[in-house]
């Protein structure tokens, strides 16, 4: 990506692909990308500073903001609201930093719908197996949960065709290095059109 062009990238992924440890890894290491910090209605973990991982808020603050249309985009996850704030992404990008959100497949689709020049990657597991061992090996959910979160995992995988790049999430740093490339630009191995991602990718969702 030359140097003087700013672009929106839009990540999401089903719960437990990696996608958090994978785009901080790729972002941190690059000045010229910068995080939008997501707004969300859920409880703040122990290890989460409030204005660094997220903005913690009311659901009444989060509904004032939704109604005053100063959300690029907003979901309901786990019964849970998240919402990008508009002005924070239009500042970054005219700052001359490009934006990564790390947001779901609903919020994908309407920034997408909002801003249609934007970039969009979406994380895969390397295999169903793999992706229920990341959930229980988080050792935070009781059975009941991860169960859900399993079953809400693979609906979310259906919406990959909905993306414009894949990154499998098997080896860190190899997946590191692929999103890297499509930061840059170089991305046409992982484009969602490629025939052999298109066929890696069934092989994945098979039952």
């Amino acid at each position: 990506m030359p140097k003087d062009e700013t672009r929106l990238f839009v990540i999401a992924a089903p719960s437990g692909a990696g996608k958090t440890t994978l785009v901080h890894a790729t972002v941190l290491n690059s000045p010229h990308l910068r995080f939008s910090i997501s707004y969300t209605t859920r409880p703040q973990r122990v290890n989460e500073v409030d204005g660094k991982d997220y903005f913690f808020v009311s659901k009444a603050e989060f509904e004032a903001m939704r109604a005053n249309n100063e959300l690029l985009e907003s979901a309901t996850v786990f019964d849970n609201f998240y919402g990008t704030s508009r002005e924070q992404v239009e500042k970054i990008l005219a700052g001359g930093q490009s934006v990564v959100l790390e947001i779901d497949w609903q919020g994908a689709r309407q920034v997408r719908a909002s801003m249609p020049d934007c970039v969009s990657i979406f994380i895969l597991p390397p295999s169903l197996t793999e992706l229920e061992r990341r959930l229980r090996d988080r050792r935070t959910d009781t059975d009941a949960v991860i169960e859900r979160r399993l079953r809400d995992a693979v609906s979310d995988m259906g919406h990959w065709p909905e993306f414009d790049y894949i990154i499998i999430n098997d080896d860190l740093n190899q997946a590191v290095s692929e999103l890297e490339a499509v930061f840059a630009g170089d991305g046409a191995d992982y484009s969602a059109d490629n025939p052999a991602m298109r066929a890696r990718i069934g092989e994945i969702l098979e039952p």
